[in-house]
């Protein structure tokens, strides 16, 4: 990865065109962490909340994902009024099929009618006529995955929905997704302490999906005092979170993070792990960390 004094950081991530016609930088934003606690409510400070969202696009983020879930609507709020009219180049990716009954509380929905009453209100609270990237936020078991997917597909169709993804899924799924309507992204949980879904990952590397790993800073255990990622990290003169980063931007060209912060110094942390570089020997070292 290489970078210039005027090329703001994250363009340091590199690129990758979703859906063949969707160019991002691979550094995202994810925007969960802009609600209340247990994704409920507003944020404890609204006006800060803006500024992290106007300071990422700032930092060359290009790429912010969000959800109806999220507050609900708390976040497609806040992302309407601090980046409406959203800059050339700013894609907005949303999802839906959960129903949120309080705090910490999702319930999948799949429902054909349901799905689509999520995905207009989606377009009325963030402004715009087409969603860049519409993901299915889980499969509902209790619905056809014809109906499911057929739904979003018939919104692609009617020029709602530029490209369709999908959230927490098997490479089977995904497979029996795609028969019904091209896919082009998932999002699943992965990270230098959860990487169940390696398979996943390698069957999009090989398709040229989108791989947008959710929960991308948790280090656990691996980042305490005098632990291998803390010390590698005061070598390399970075912080844990960051090489975090690191690793999955080298991991794979596929791979699209989109790590969620309410604080503008954290943002700020965050996205300067597109400007690192990691040797042979630190991408082996970061890696055999589990």
């Amino acid at each position: 990865m290489t970078s210039n004094d005027t090329a703001p950081p994250a363009a340091a991530s590199g690129t990758f065109t979703i859906g063949g016609d969707l160019t991002v930088n691979r550094l995202g934003f994810g925007t969960m962490q802009l609600t209340g606690p247990g994704v409920w409510g507003d944020p404890a400070d609204r006006s800060a909340a803006i500024a992290v969202l106007r300071r990422a696009v700032e930092l060359g983020v290009n790429l912010i994902d969000t959800a109806d879930a999220y507050g609900p609507f708390v976040t497609d709020a806040l992302i309407r009024e601090a980046l409406h009219p959203y800059a050339d180049g700013v894609a907005i990716a949303t999802k839906v099929g959960f129903t949120r009954q309080g705090p910490h509380r999702w319930t999948p929905v799949g429902r054909p009618e349901y799905l689509r009453q999520q995905t207009e209100l989606n377009l009325r609270h963030l402004g715009v006529d087409r969603i860049d990237l519409l993901q299915l936020h889980r499969i509902d078991p209790k619905v056809p995955l014809e109906d499911q997917i057929g739904e979003l597909a018939a919104l692609q169709s009617e020029g709602k929905v530029r490209h369709i993804g999908l959230s927490e899924v098997t490479v089977d799924e995904v497979v029996a997704a795609r028969a019904i309507a091209p896919i082009v992204s998932v999002q699943n949980l992965f990270n230098l302490t959860s990487r169940s879904a390696s398979e996943l990952l390698d069957y999009s590397a090989a398709e040229g999906i989108a791989f947008i790993p959710w929960f991308p800073l948790a280090t656990g255990a691996l980042s305490g005092e005098g632990s291998p990622l803390a010390k590698l990290a005061a070598a390399h003169g970075s912080t844990p979170a960051q090489l975090a980063l690191a690793w999955l931007l080298h991991r794979s060209p596929v791979m699209l993070p989109i790590p969620g912060t309410s604080s503008v110094v954290h943002l700020e942390e965050n996205v300067d792990a597109a400007l690192i570089h990691l040797s042979p020997e630190e991408f082996e070292a970061l890696d055999s960390l589990s």
